[in-house]
């Protein structure tokens, strides 16, 4: 295993310069000159030159590249063009807020939804797995806009069960109090399309004919369901599971807008706002490399979940 994660680390490579050498293009072809977004409207064309020179943006392009290299080698990105701060310490103290929505976020909505799919994939076919899907297809229709707006005045406002805004230094107080209402509403999102979709992977594994074999053999239905049809539909579930995680850290970005919850997201959409340019491409690269950290995770998990794939 050893030599097919060392093996696995060295091809990442190409692709990872790749993903740099597209970042670098984008942000300085496509993106226009830094110079002119940071001096504003009210400057001349030495201000516009003092700034090129301070950025590096006046140097050939094969410098600017090995600048931006030796910037992610090194996780010095500089600062921020908007508020000065480091874009180190940006990442640093924006990534704990995320993760304390995100990670039991994900733990909930992937347990409730392999549950819910194993017990719709008992009454297959039934009027409950019907209404279920309707139900599934109905609240996949609506905008993650209208569960915050909804959520938030019937839970928050008029019941005052959770509050709307705010964020502390204790964790305990951010999970148990602050994170609760987003938690809630991620999971009433993401649980349909997921439920529907563990579903199929449960139904394609309860037609094969192993499963056929063992309720021969006399097995009951519901230990078919939980231990054998359950730990093969398990690989298409990590596969989803994994490959969903990067992008969750960008696609929170309205819960964490809505509820001000300073996160990852939120500071993407405010790095947007302000073109702030060394935030954006700091969290483009390093959500490539999580990528394919989770791909390579996924491939180590499937060995976990079934001893009898191999790696190579």
């Amino acid at each position: 295993m050893t030599s097919y994660i060392l093996r696995r680390l060295w091809q990442m490579l190409p692709t990872m310069l790749g993903v740099i050498l597209l970042v670098f293009l984008l942000f300085n072809w496509v993106g226009g000159d830094p110079a002119y977004v940071l001096a504003g409207k009210m400057s001349n064309a030495e201000q516009i030159a003092n700034i090129r020179r301070q950025l590096g943006v006046d140097q050939p392009f094969y410098v600017q590249l090995g600048i931006f290299i030796r910037q992610i080698v090194t996780f010095d990105f500089g600062s921020s063009w908007s508020t000065g701060e480091t874009v180190a310490n940006i990442l640093k103290t924006r990534l704990g807020p995320s993760m304390t929505v995100l990670i039991p976020l994900t733990i909930l909505e992937t347990l409730l939804a392999v549950g819910l799919a194993l017990a719709i994939a008992f009454v297959r076919g039934s009027v409950t797995d019907r209404s279920v899907m309707v139900a599934c297809t109905v609240g996949m229709s609506i905008s993650i806009l209208v569960y915050i707006i909804v959520f938030q005045y019937w839970f928050a406002y008029k019941l005052g069960l959770f509050p709307v805004q705010g964020w502390g230094d204790s964790l305990a107080e951010n999970l148990f109090r602050y994170s609760l209402l987003p938690i809630l509403i991620g999971l009433a999102v993401s649980v349909a399309p997921s439920l529907r979709l563990y579903r199929t992977f449960v139904l394609d594994e309860v037609n094969q004919d192993y499963v056929r074999t063992a309720r021969a053999k006399g097995v009951s239905e519901r230990r078919i369901l939980w231990v054998h049809v359950l730990r093969n539909a398990a690989i298409p579930i990590i596969t989803h599971v994994m490959s969903n995680l990067p992008a969750l850290l960008i696609g929170a970005f309205l819960i964490e807008r809505f509820f001000s919850i300073p996160g990852i997201g939120r500071e993407v959409i405010l790095a947007v706002e302000r073109s702030d340019f060394p935030v954006i491409k700091a969290i483009t690269v390093y959500v490539a490399a999580a990528t394919m950290i989770f791909n390579l995770l996924t491939d180590l998990l499937y060995q976990a979940v079934d001893p009898r794939v191999q790696l190579k």
